[in-house]
């Protein structure tokens, strides 16, 4: 199923637009969840992760589409963002949030099938695992592929990602749990490395292709070189 959110602050639009999406499930056989948020603040405070794209309009009264988008890539880098605009140029504006296209108003059904089906296209090609992580400042989508690895920090946990560092309430035990099978291993009571990072071993340290090192302790040592000589061995 594809969970796609409109913000649009003109609610006749909205309704117009949900029955656009509407049509296209009726003729494609596609499995759409439709939300809908009427202001780019309610579009934050109330923001699911699991929204695939998110239909924003530019121009409204609170928060704007483009102050939105701002805050949205904050905590998911990969949701797709097609902008509404009434002008070319705030759309032009928009492509600095990585958005997947504009579409100037008022839209017509084959130009919404035109949009859906070249991003579903794309998106499938690019889908990539990830976990939700919710903090105090927002839940966030952390794509694994940009995870570098996850250290314990003043009791809660600390993920290093390629774009920002998070923090995460979850236990040692149950980041382990949750990133089992997915080429991270613990190695370390206190750290969860990808094998997808490490360059090397030296004794009891793990350098990391960023340069970055951290420590591997002696007991969990042997298990670590197994996996890790098993995942190089998997990539060659």
């Amino acid at each position: 199923m594809v969970h796609i959110a409109i913000c649009d602050d003109e609610r006749d639009f909205s309704a117009y637009l949900s029955g656009l999406l509407n049509q296209y499930t009726a003729e494609t056989g596609e499995e759409i969840k439709v939300t809908v948020y009427y202001d780019g603040m309610e579009l934050i405070n109330g923001y699911d992760t699991t929204i695939d794209l998110i239909f924003l309009d530019i121009q409204m009264k609170l928060v704007d589409g483009l102050r939105a988008a701002e805050r949205i890539r904050q905590m998911d880098e990969k949701v797709g963002i097609i902008f509404l605009t009434t002008l070319i140029q705030c759309a032009l504006e928009g492509y600095k949030y990585q958005a997947a296209n504009y579409i100037i108003k008022p839209i017509k059904y084959v130009r919404l099938k035109a949009e859906m089906d070249q991003w579903l296209k794309r998106n499938r090609k690019n889908d990539s695992p990830a976990i939700v992580i919710a903090n105090d400042t927002g839940k966030y989508k952390v794509f694994l592929k940009a995870l570098r690895y996850v250290e314990t920090f003043n009791r809660n946990l600390l993920l290093h990602t390629e774009q920002e560092n998070i923090v995460c309430y979850k236990s040692m035990k149950e980041m382990e749990q949750e990133l089992a099978s997915q080429g991270f291993v613990r190695c370390h009571t206190s750290y969860i490395v990808n094998l997808f990072y490490v360059k090397g071993v030296n004794k009891l340290e793990i350098t990391l292709v960023t340069g970055e090192t951290i420590p591997i302790s002696q007991p969990k040592r042997k298990q670590f070189m197994e996996q890790l000589t098993e995942y190089w061995g998997d990539m060659l």
